[in-house]
């Protein structure tokens, strides 16, 4: 199979009018803040227990197209022996990798970050394909304030996203191009707005240049909202704002947007989905979540790191499943949430 074929086949197989991505990328610093919390120390056993869980529900493969892993969870099993990419394949979720190697300051722009990790990408992507990885994940991150992102920040971003997406494409795995505007801040929903419009823009414009094929590369963008100390808008202020922004930047041939989560609620994550789907009209690209906390937050307090919790967090990760695949037509009740 031709590398431009295997790309084609990875798209057809994750994209469709129901399914979305479930980010399970975290790293070992993040996913043990997150089990601390629910009082379960982050043992790789600990980890491995809990990724292996999440992917052995049942019927999860109706809900998920595809999976993100951590480094650490390509080579791990379930108690049967089976690799996790394999369990998630059983069920016809794709696995992918994240391959960025997390971030640090920008030298040259006061308050905007860099992401590392394209030393050495093509041999890592060669090792993670014949692991079973087809698609991979690299996040660039962008804080906002009153001078960020600054020109430099915008730029030296998209270039690192471009240049990743383009090794990614020359080893056969289909990109996740993530470019995440934060929500810390108490930024209005205008300038969250403004923000977002100047960092799409850049990052096609690198992408073109680097002679990325838009059309096997899938998109995971913020939602436009107004920073978490600035309060709410509501969903239909949340949905009419990104629509806008989205047609102005992104070209038709990106066959998927998937958004990212990036610090709301589970509830608050789906219903705004939901209303994005519900006003989206023509809007040329399937528009689906790739979520993590999102998704995770009600399993994890369920399990709380008890073996007898396993049916029980496997029905609150397989229930807000499906109430993103129900939002991502426009079909989400807010009353199903009291519903078991």
């Amino acid at each position: 199979m031709t590398i431009l074929a295997e790309l084609q086949q990875t798209i057809e197989d994750m994209i469709d009018d129901d399914r979305g991505i479930l980010a399970a990328d975290e790293s070992t610093g993040t996913i043990a803040k997150r089990l601390q919390a629910v009082g379960v120390d982050s043992t790789e056993e600990n980890r491995r227990w809990y990724r292996s869980m999440l992917l052995s529900s049942p019927d999860a493969g109706r809900y998920l197209c595809g999976v993100i892993f951590y480094e650490e969870t390509l080579g791990q099993k379930d108690d049967n022996g089976t690799l996790l990419p394999e369990l998630a394949a059983r069920q016809g979720i794709i696995p992918g990798i994240k391959v960025d190697l997390g971030k640090g300051p920008l030298p040259g722009a006061p308050g905007d970050m860099i992401t590392y990790g394209l030393d050495g990408l093509p041999e890592r992507l060669a090792r993670y394909k014949a692991q079973g990885a087809r698609f991979a994940k690299w996040r660039e991150v962008y804080p906002i304030s009153d001078h960020n992102p600054t020109l430099l920040g915008l730029t030296a971003n998209a270039e690192m996203l471009a240049r990743y997406a383009a090794a990614c494409q020359a080893a056969g795995i289909v990109p996740i191009v993530e470019p995440e505007v934060l929500i810390d801040g108490d930024h209005t929903m205008a300038r969250a707005a403004e923000v977002n419009e100047q960092v799409w823009h850049a990052v096609f414009h690198a992408l073109f240049q680097h002679k990325v094929s838009l059309e096997h590369m899938i998109l995971k963008p913020s939602m436009i909202t107004p920073g978490k100390d600035s309060g709410k808008a509501s969903p239909a202020e949340v949905a009419e704002m990104t629509l806008r922004v989205l047609r102005r930047t992104v070209p038709v041939a990106v066959p998927s947007i998937n958004f990212l989560s990036g610090g709301q609620t589970p509830e608050e994550a789906t219903a705004n989905l939901n209303e994005i789907n519900r006003q989206r009209g023509n809007a040329p690209w399937r528009l689906s979540m790739s979520y993590g906390r999102a998704l995770q937050e009600p399993a994890m307090k369920a399990w709380a790191g008890k073996a007898e919790n396993r049916e029980q967090a496997q029905a609150a990760f397989l229930k807000r499943a499906r109430l993103n695949s129900l939002a991502r037509r426009g079909e989400y009740d807010v009353s199903e949430e009291s519903a078991s």
